[in-house]
């Protein structure tokens, strides 16, 4: 992946950062694997996961025991059997959470210059407050 999108190798601080800002408590995908559990890896483990995701972002290739995923559709009300009375949610793995956190806060560093003052929508720390305020 790399070779056709010049991007530099995930750095173990980036692993760690990426980890932090993960919610705690959450439940596990397919692999049973929580956020705690990375976190208590220390040193050594986030070494090992930064090389693992490493791997996957040189090849573009990811493993298919973190590319699954359990999908469970919540009723929207209790009691509801339609299906449009139920949303989705996705239980994946937090290792591939964390790869996913790790380009997202790449690709927002890039773009931020870019975005507007007034963009208000689907920007970190901004709301519709601050669209309020700015008319």
């Amino acid at each position: 992946m790399r070779n056709n999108f010049a991007g530099p190798p995930i750095m173990k601080e980036e692993v760690e950062t990426a980890i932090k800002k993960m919610k705690h408590g959450k439940a596990t995908g397919p692999d049973n694997i929580s956020v705690e559990l990375i976190e208590a890896l220390e040193d050594f483990g986030i070494g090992k996961v930064t090389h693992l995701l490493n791997e996957i972002y040189d090849t573009g290739q990811i493993r298919t025991d973190l590319f699954k995923s359990i999908f469970i559709a919540l009723p929207k009300k209790p009691g509801a059997t339609e299906y449009e009375l139920h949303r989705t949610i996705s239980l994946m793995s937090h290792i591939t959470k964390i790869l996913l956190k790790i380009i997202m806060l790449r690709i927002r560093n890039k773009i931020k210059p870019e975005i507007a003052e007034e963009q208000c929508g689907f920007v970190e720390d901004k709301g519709t407050s601050n669209a309020i305020y700015i008319l």
